[in-house]
């Protein structure tokens, strides 16, 4: 259809991906009316707000000079890896944004090069050229080199380049130009993203995506390959192991905007919903019912990370939670399945479930969203999911990058170096510099905060999964132990003030604690049991000047990641809607004991 492009735009995380889509809808008057316009528009999920990442891949629609263009929107993080490799498939062309600064990152590498072995066609825009620290001349060379690595073809490389601010709501092809709107960028999807190749013949479709409905249940979006799509037409349902089921489609819907709208059929090469096909999956092929032909199937990243859940058995069990049982757990995990391909869940028996994912983010995501929804859960220290590769064991190792200012720069070294992390690239930018690491996903779990530590808080790091190696050596996670409370009540103050030199609190005072949670990060190896519970014994006798004042430091206060990646194989993190608790797999010391 030549009144039709389909673009995906990708990107590394924070490259200003989902502000450009809100420069574009601004010029198309899409906001025209209507009263919810926002920053990050696309960005609707309330943990995409407070965390500022796009997390789901999003399908809009744009009428521009009579031409329909669907444009599609992706996660930038690693972790959510899984959505930009099967929606990529929608596309005829991709949007490549590139930070004017920081250049090609890790995530961007991953995209591209997925984007590449499809043969779409590329039209790169180097973003924030606004920044007081942009560099369009080295970056737009450190791009042309990427796509050289990636195997680009001829025509690949001969991508059509221009300059932006999403920001600022302006592209140009000149570094010079007006800067005054994002209408060259129209013009640029139009003349050189292709239009979806017309083919003739019967229907034939693949579903890329998938949503999930209380009501109807799956929805399968991908899109018209060959033929049109026809509501009243009988097809057939091959899936992905090769078997054929008659089927008919009970609603069909097209993208127009940020909506959906029914209609009876959908022009080849158009992207669309299909509602009322059971146990429709990712890769399915549908076709037409007199010569039914599969579609290549999609392959997906297999995850790296795993976790073990299991019901919260705390002393404070039911208390905060509405969903408590093996059975609310069950039955929401795989309902998580039905709408996440790249989350896995296994059944363990009795009341506990292996849960694996992209990474640590992908499955504290689902985390969150479960503690919201009311449920209460215990989840298990992290692991990494290895290989046996002709009878040697592998291990998935990451491309880790980190940018810190200069002084920094070895303090880094010596973290990573010894998370048995190897240094492969090193490049200064100003008073920066740009460290490009392979080191082993075990060795990046607890990274993070130590690096932001040594950088005073001025690093950037990102990391991205690279492939499987023979494992490493031994990697040690943490070496101090942690304060345990001995016993359950109200921590107070007068106990906290006495036990501050023994470790950093993650508890303010007159906070509830049970025997067996984990309160502090001690000072030295090996962990100490403490009484939070003591309180200054009163008497009639007072002397001058015998009571001393109570200078409490503020306690450490830590997200759900940083929870997850913190604790050791003998630990829990306790996840209910109203707290998140670190505490010992077993509570009593006598129990710790007997199973050390």
């Amino acid at each position: 259809m030549k009144s039709l492009r389909n673009i995906a735009i990708i990107a590394h995380v924070d490259h200003g991906k989902t502000t450009l889509v809100d420069s574009i809808l601004r010029e198309v008057g899409f906001f025209s009316g209507r009263n919810d316009e926002q920053d990050c528009f696309l960005d609707s999920n309330d943990l995409e707000r407070e965390r500022g990442i796009t997390i789901l891949s999003k399908n809009i629609s744009i009428s521009y000079k009579d031409l329909k263009i669907n444009v599609i929107d992706t996660p930038g993080h690693c972790d959510f890896g899984g959505q930009v490799e099967r929606v990529l498939r929608l596309a005829d062309g991709v949007l490549l944004l590139v930070d004017a600064a920081e250049g090609p990152m890790p995530q961007t590498r991953f995209v591209l090069d997925k984007a590449l072995k499809l043969r779409l066609k590329p039209l790169v825009i180097i973003n924030k050229i606004d920044k007081p620290d942009a560099r369009p001349g080295v970056v737009h060379n450190k791009v042309f080199d990427l796509f050289a690595d990636l195997g680009a073809t001829d025509d690949q490389l001969d991508f059509h380049l221009m300059y932006g601010s999403g920001r600022n709501g302006w592209v140009d092809e000149r570094l010079d130009g007006p800067r005054n709107s994002v209408v060259p960028l129209l013009d640029a999807i139009i003349k050189h993203i292709p239009a979806p190749e017309t083919r003739q013949g019967h229907v034939q479709m693949q579903i890329a995506t998938l949503d999930y409905s209380e009501f109807v249940g799956r929805i399968g979006i991908g899109r018209v390959y060959r033929g049109s799509l026809d509501i009243s037409t009988p097809l057939c349902h091959i899936k992905n192991d090769g078997t054929f089921v008659q089927t008919k489609i009970k609603q069909l819907f097209t993208f127009q905007g940020l909506d959906r709208r029914e209609t009876a059929s959908v022009a080849c090469g158009d992207i669309c919903a299909v509602v009322g096909i059971e146990g429709i999956d990712i890769g399915d092929t549908l076709s037409d019912m007199r010569s039914p032909e599969p579609l290549p199937p999609i392959k997906l990243d297999e995850p790296t990370i795993s976790m073990v859940f299991s019901v919260n058995n705390s002393p404070f069990y039911g208390k905060e939670g509405t969903f408590v049982s093996s059975r609310h757990l069950r039955g929401r995990l795989f309902k998580e399945t039905e709408r996440d391909v790249a989350l896995q869940v296994n059944d363990m028996g009795g009341d506990a479930f292996n849960v694996m994912g992209r990474g640590v983010l992908h499955i504290s995501i689902l985390l969150e969203n479960m503690r919201r929804e009311g449920y209460e859960v215990s989840v298990a220290q992290p692991q990494v999911i290895r290989k046996v590769i002709d009878g040697v064991a592998h291990e998935p190792m990451e491309v880790l990058d980190v940018n810190v200012p200069t002084e920094s720069a070895g303090k880094v070294i010596e973290i990573v170096g010894s998370r048995r992390g190897e240094l492969k690239n090193m490049d200064s930018h100003g008073s920066r510099r740009n460290l490009e690491f392979i080191i082993p996903t075990r060795g990046i779990i607890g990274l993070r905060s130590k690096i932001m530590t040594a950088s005073a808080g001025e690093a950037i790091v990102s990391h991205i999964f690279d492939h499987y190696a023979p494992a490493r050596g031994e990697i040690c996670q943490r070496t101090n132990g942690v304060l345990v409370s001995m016993g359950e009540g109200v921590a107070t103050a007068y106990a906290i003030d006495y036990l501050q030199q023994r470790g950093i609190f993650f508890i303010p005072p007159n906070t509830r604690v049970y025997e067996g949670m984990i309160v502090a990060e001690h000072c030295k190896e090996g962990d100490l049991t403490v009484n939070l519970q003591r309180s200054k014994q009163l008497t009639n006798i007072r002397a001058a000047c015998s009571d001393k004042a109570l200078k409490i430091a503020p306690h450490k206060k830590m997200s759900l990641e940083e929870t997850l990646e913190y604790i050791a194989a003998d630990e829990l993190v306790e996840v209910t809607p109203k707290n998140i608790r670190m505490r010992k797999r077993y509570l009593s010391e006598l129990e710790r004991k007997r199973n050390r």
